[in-house]
């Protein structure tokens, strides 16, 4: 614990909370064995994907520095009760080995359409959390066949979408602050190569401090439904989050006409890493917005 805490004031709360998520799923998380698991060879890699139930596909893409049972083991086993669950571990995450080949987001996104390509679905409904959530919007900015509904928590489209002091913290971010923690046990549990893990942060700290931007024009041209779920202070800037629901047709007064297709749902009393806790709040917000 000593050794996570070394580094900026700032980043002390964020990395004390996520000592205890992480710590939260490993004894809570429930073991589902997927149905289906193993490699999908996409663009020089071999991603590693879950699958579990049957029905209609919806795919699960994962948060930095999280694997498929840190981030939705609880929510798993309900959601695989009625659909057809693919759950993707990204480059360098969990199973996937890591790989020199440079990290963005359009090719996380292009991976995720490898996978699909290799499980033959030609379109899901696709639910990211935090860097798994702007994957997913690069996704259906790339290819928006792809996704029949959109579901983003607690991410954004652009990097002005986060407060300045996440920006801040994320640039004072140092490898030494992961040593010893829950982050690096469950990597060191199932990477194919464990001994990659100071390059795996190392290139996930370059990541996290890349700007990006995918466009309001693109974001606007969205004609899937999207259900955005934030917390009331989850690090994201709720002005420009409501500027992004305008893009995709809401903050309109549905008294004087049609509710829209895309909606906003604000956790309250929820920071970035205790939203993904809310298991109840968030399966309610999928179950209604993906049947």
């Amino acid at each position: 614990m000593k050794t996570i805490l070394k580094g900026s004031d700032v980043l002390k709360p964020v990395l004390i909370i996520a000592v205890l998520f992480f710590t939260a799923i490993q004894s809570n998380g429930q073991k589902l064995k997927p149905a289906v698991s193993g490699y999908a060879p996409v663009n020089g890699l071999k991603v590693y994907y879950e699958v579990y139930g049957e029905g209609k596909p919806v795919v699960l893409l994962h948060g930095a520095f999280m694997t498929i049972d840190d981030n939705w083991g609880q929510l798993i086993p309900e959601l695989s009760k009625t659909r057809k669950v693919i759950a993707i571990e990204m480059q360098g995450h969990g199973h996937t080995p890591y790989s020199d080949r440079k990290l963005d987001l359009p090719t996380l996104a292009s991976d995720v359409d490898g996978v699909m390509n290799y499980l033959k679905v030609d379109s899901a409904d696709v639910v990211g959390y935090s860097m798994g959530g702007s994957v997913a919007y690069q996704l259906i900015v790339q290819s928006p066949k792809r996704v029949k509904k959109l579901v983003i928590i607690s991410s954004t489209y652009k990097s002005t979408g986060w407060l300045p002091s996440l920006a801040v913290a994320f640039k004072n971010m140092k490898p030494e602050m992961f040593a010893n923690s829950p982050m690096k046990a469950a990597y060191d549990a199932v990477a194919p190569d464990s001994t990659k893990w100071a390059k795996f942060i190392d290139q996930m700290l370059v990541f996290m401090r890349t700007s990006f931007d995918m466009g309001d024009n693109n974001i606007a041209k969205i004609t899937s439904p999207v259900l955005i779920i934030s917390g009331d202070n989850d690090g994201l800037d709720k002005v420009e989050l409501m500027k992004t629901y305008q893009l995709l047709g809401g903050g309109v007064s549905a008294d004087l006409g049609p509710m829209p297709k895309s909606h906003l749902a604000i956790v309250p009393s929820q920071g970035h890493v205790s939203l993904m806790m809310q298991t109840n709040t968030i399966l309610d917000y999928l179950n209604d917005f993906l049947k």
